[in-house]
């Protein structure tokens, strides 16, 4: 039967409240809200650290199994998720980046100073000669390329417009995806080993614009935007072009650009609108130096543990707020919210080695973060196209470590696996209700809340997923899902959680977080579990 066939069979059924000492989530078949692009779950690779050397690229001779230079424990891994998308070369390194120095034979490639080289976050043993500061380029736009056909993604590139002329846009754009011996960089493509067009469809016009992308004004950067992205050749597929848009809650930077664009003609070309925000722990208030407001991401108390997961939850603000800010311009909603870097950030002092720049260790807490913001994501299915997280391997809120032989995948790994059965799905609207919100206060005795549970559901066919989170620091929960008009047949679950919030993965022990598979009791038309704190749940339902 199709879902549409379903859905018009369901029975109408009054909205049952639960009383304050049940945990229920009510999924309202009837409400659907859009599909949820698979695209949301795609991921960011900067040359930043570990991300890329030592992390995605050992090269061909190297001792460490790998498929054309990319490491081959990392490939099968990543494909079990069903990767969407993947964002390349940055973040800020991408407004340095010269595509022309990753083409060519290696040998010849030319060793640049990357962008990162200044940053005060380097581990004081770092070794600042290695290919993480000055990149050797071995690693181009054909290595990228087949490392995302081989994992089953999209290529995402960046391109620079802080440094580098409009033309030089339109010549990369060529290089990947102007037909076999059309072009003298189609030639060079070949050369590379990728004769046929690589066909990249997404490419965003800079990155955060507003600081390291070139220190723009919204207005100045609408021109920009314009002018790189007119007249660009498509070679008969269309090309979605992304927007430098917003750090977390700037507003005005959305309202001016889209105001001047519209003035300008420029929104013609944009197909998505980029949006950044980093959850970090701030419950001392924000200061000038950045990290000083960071929590650490082993060490952390049942307060700090709720301050991120509460940082996490602006998610839902900041995408109603820009879709609201977009649509003041653009009334029909045609350019879509890209939330192309996002994830936790804590202070120094856990990176996986010291070459690993801004990276941090990944805990239980971080897959709870996670699995919060695919819920809110899918809650707001029509606005949000397509999401990155930040990033990939060994930096931020990765899903591997690795180094050298060394590997391991982390908590939010499995969050991503567990979720990747709403990919092209319909969404639709859940109604959750739980005890009393968890509360704390901040150092100051200002009182804080956050939501005692949070879920998502979509529907596939007969297939009904609900993916349910428990942010509690300490305590479990019994929650029934209700599926109101219509009878469930049968339940499956699967639980990610640890001894505790602090629970994480390491290269000695690296099964310490795993799924598992869990009791799910059906009930007419509900299903109930057990939620243990800190833990999120997936539901596969099937209705009659």
């Amino acid at each position: 039967m199709r879902r549409r066939e379903l859905l018009a069979g369901l029975v109408a059924a009054p909205l049952v409240r639960s009383q304050p000492s049940v945990s229920r989530v009510e999924v309202l078949l009837r409400e659907p809200i859009a599909r949820i692009a698979p695209e949301i779950y795609g991921h960011f690779v900067e040359h930043l650290g570990g991300v890329v050397y030592d992390g995605i690229w050992v090269g061909e001779g190297s001792k460490i199994p790998n498929q054309d230079g990319l490491r081959t424990d990392i490939i099968h891994s990543l494909a079990k998720t069903k990767p969407s998308v993947i964002r390349w070369p940055g973040g800020c390194f991408a407004d340095q980046y010269d595509w022309r120095d990753g083409v060519g034979p290696r040998a010849s490639r030319p060793k640049r100073t990357n962008f990162w080289i200044d940053s005060k976050q380097w581990p004081a043993a770092a070794n600042k000669m290695g290919p993480q500061v000055f990149d050797t380029n071995h690693f181009g736009s054909a290595d990228f390329a087949r490392f995302c056909r081989r994992v089953g993604a999209q290529p995402y590139f960046a391109a620079n417009l802080r440094s580098l002329p409009a033309q030089d846009f339109w010549h990369w754009v060529e290089y990947c995806n102007s037909p076999n011996g059309s072009t003298a960089n189609a030639a060079k493509r070949a050369a590379d080993g990728e004769p046929n067009p690589l066909n990249v469809r997404y490419w965003g016009v800079g990155n955060e614009s507003w600081g390291c992308g070139g220190n723009y004004s919204p207005e100045d950067y609408a021109i920009e935007f314009k002018r790189y992205s007119a007249w660009v050749p498509n070679y008969g597929k269309p090309l979605s072009m992304i927007g430098s848009g917003p750090s977390s809650g700037e507003l005005e930077w959305t309202r001016k650009f889209f105001q001047k664009a519209a003035t300008q003609g420029g929104l013609g070309k944009m197909w998505g609108w980029g949006l950044h925000h980093y959850s970090t722990n701030v419950s001392g208030g924000r200061t000038n130096d950045w990290d000083a407001s960071k929590g650490d991401a082993l060490q952390f108390s049942r307060e700090e543990h709720y301050e991120l997961l509460r940082e996490a939850t602006h998610m839902d603000r900041l995408i109603e707020s820009h879709w609201s800010a977009m649509g003041d311009v653009d009334r029909a909603h045609r350019v879509k919210l890209v939330v192309d870097e996002w994830g936790s950030w804590h202070r120094p002092g856990t990176e996986p080695f010291a070459e690993a720049l801004i990276g941090q260790q990944n805990t239980m807490r971080d897959a709870v973060l996670a699995a919060l913001t695919f819920n809110i994501f899918h809650r707001h299915a029509e606005k949000v196209a397509m999401a990155n997280i930040a990033q990939l391997v060994n930096c931020l809120q990765s899903l591997f470590l690795i180094h050298e032989e060394k590997f391991c995948v982390t908590p939010t790994y499995h969050v991503f696996e567990m979720y990747a059965a709403h990919q092209g799905a319909e969404a639709v609207r859940t109604v959750v209700s739980s005890p009393a919100p968890l509360e704390w206060k901040r150092p100051g005795g200002q009182g804080m809340r956050l939501e005692a549970l949070n879920a998502s559901a979509s529907v596939q066919g007969k297939r009904v997923t609900v993916t349910v989170v428990n942010p509690s620091f300490d305590e479990a929960r019994e929650v029934e899902v209700r599926l109101a008009g219509a009878s469930v047949r049968t339940a499956a679950g699967t639980i990610l959680g640890g001894a505790s919030a602090h629970s994480h993965n390491t290269w000695s022990a690296p099964r310490a977080v795993e799924p598992k598979p869990m009791t799910a009791r059906v009930n007419g038309d509900a299903v109930v579990c057990h939620v243990g704190a800190s833990s999120v749940v997936k539901l596969l339902i099937e209705v009659a």
